[in-house]
Formats: structure tokens, sequence, C-alpha cells
């Protein structure tokens, strides 16, 4: 499955004294088996962006195509765009409205039609993507749950759409050191094991640096950048410029390299760092 985006521009209270540019001009094109990464400012355009590729929001001028469907059809949905792309907004868990796991999950596959069967399939299926046993959660009430296991019900609950590209927006948001950890690894194990393409929107560079294998950068309307993460946080000053960070490792490594050290400055996570740093003192001992 691929999204095409093309001259894409979206205007909210168009033609009204309080119109404002929020999409302007962009083109990309995301493929199937990508890990994308979205990132700028706040007021950048990421959330607008996402909500066009399942139809949420159509453009003003442009096109969205998701494989041969285009999102401004009156008859995107019932074409299957919102089975094909699943979106996670922020704090999905205040959705939550079943008095069982089970229930909340399967209220998407109920309302396509499915078969009893089916549904089930559907539930297991989301749960185990989210590291919930169904045996286990299926007929606890959401409610009891923990935030993190909340926030896994209600990405389970897309996932039983059995999307083909799935959006998270800010799925950490909000949750202890334990919680967003939980979300991040079974994010990765998404990926991973179930070959899902993924759009992560975050404001953590950390996060996006470690599962990331692509990056778009937004800023005031416009996707300015787009490439590998390497590539994208080398470019520090323009970053910074734009009001972004670069991961606190890669900032050290460069403090590191501007005091003589012979490090990478283009190291991303906690465990390349380690790795250089490894290698710099074993070369250091053999000299």
């Amino acid at each position: 499955m691929k999204i095409q985006v093309k001259n894409l521009s979206y205007i909210y209270g168009e033609g009204s004294p309080f119109e404002s540019i929020a999409l302007d001009n962009i083109s990309l094109n995301m493929q199937e088996g990508e890990f994308i990464g979205l990132i700028g400012h706040t007021g950048s355009g990421k959330s607008t962006l996402v909500q066009q590729f399942n139809g949420l929001l159509k453009p003003s001028r442009g096109e969205v195509w998701v494989d041969e469907i285009n999102t401004k059809d009156k008859d995107a949905v019932k074409k299957g765009l919102r089975q094909k792309v699943g979106l996670v907004f922020q704090y999905p868990e205040h959705q939550l409205f079943e008095e069982t796991v089970f229930k909340d999950v399967a209220f998407g596959p109920k309302n396509m039609g499915c078969s009893e069967e089916e549904i089930q399939t559907r539930v297991e299926y989301g749960l185990n993507c989210v590291g919930l046993d169904p045996k286990e959660f299926s007929e606890r009430s959401p409610f009891d749950l923990s935030g993190g296991q909340k926030r896994r019900v209600a990405i389970a609950g897309v996932l039983a759409m059995r999307p083909d590209f799935l959006i998270l927006d800010e799925p950490t948001a909000g949750l202890d050191p334990q919680g967003r950890e939980e979300i991040l690894e079974e994010i990765r194990g998404i990926f991973e094991e179930y070959k899902i393409t993924i759009l992560l929107v975050s404001h953590s560079m950390e996060d996006i640096a470690r599962l990331a294998t692509r990056i778009i950068v937004m800023h005031k309307g416009k996707a300015v950048l787009d490439d590998t993460p390497k590539n994208i946080f080398r470019q520090r000053d323009i970053l910074k410029g734009m009001g972004l960070d670069v991961p606190e490792i890669q900032e050290c490594m460069v403090q590191l390299k501007e005091k003589g050290f012979l490090v990478k400055e283009d190291a991303l996570t906690v465990e390349e760092a380690y790795q250089d740093l490894v290698d710099v003192l074993r070369r250091k001992k053999d000299a």
C-alpha cells in the first residue's frame, strides 16, 4: 500500500476573516514497509497532515491518494479508506466506553459488519499486537487497567480494523516512564513482527531517532526536510532554527568531539554511542 500526497494545501476558515493556511503545497510519497517519523514545532501542521490520510480532513487544494482511493471522493470511506489507514489520536483511552476490553476492541469490526467469528479473530489479533493476552484481558473492564494498558487497548481497537498503515499521534503523551517504554516497544513490535507501515508523530527526538527509518520535518505548513534519521539530525543548525532539538545523546557526542575526542557526531542512540566510545577507548589503548 502507498500514500501519495500531491500539491496538498489545507486552509482553515477559507474565505473568512480568520482564514489560516495549515498546509502549504505539500508533495510526499509513503511506501509500504516504512517507519516514518513526523516531527515539527507545535503548529507546524503535523496533526492536520495526518488527518488528511484517512479522510477526517479533505484537501483545500491538491490530492491525497491511498492506493487507488482519492480521499476527496465522497465514497472514499465506503471504499475502505479507514480500514486501510488507522489513526490513533493523543490520549485515545479517553474514547474507551464499553464495559469490557473485548467489546471495546470489537467496536470497529462490529460496525464493519464482520461475523462473530471474524470479530473474535480480529479482537485477539489487536490485543496480541499490543502485547495483551486476550485470555487475561478480554473480560476485564478497561477502566480498571493502568494508563499504559488503557492506551494499548485503544491502539488494539484500531489494529482490529486490520489497517495497512498505522498513524500514531504522540502515543506516549502523559504516560509515566514505564508506560512510555512499554508503548514504544509494542510499536516497534507491531512494525517488525506484523509488518504494518507506521507513521509516528512525536516531539521526542530520542523516540524518533530510535525507531524511524525515515523522518519528515514540518515547518509552517510545509514539509521542509525528508530523509534518513542520520541525514536529518546532521542538520543541527537548521533544526534548531526551527525550534527543534536533536537527540540528547547526539548533543553529548558533539560536545565530546569539540573537546578533542575522536567520536562520531551522528550517533543517535545510547547503544550506538556506547559502541563508538568503546571503539575509541580500544584504539587509544592499542596505540
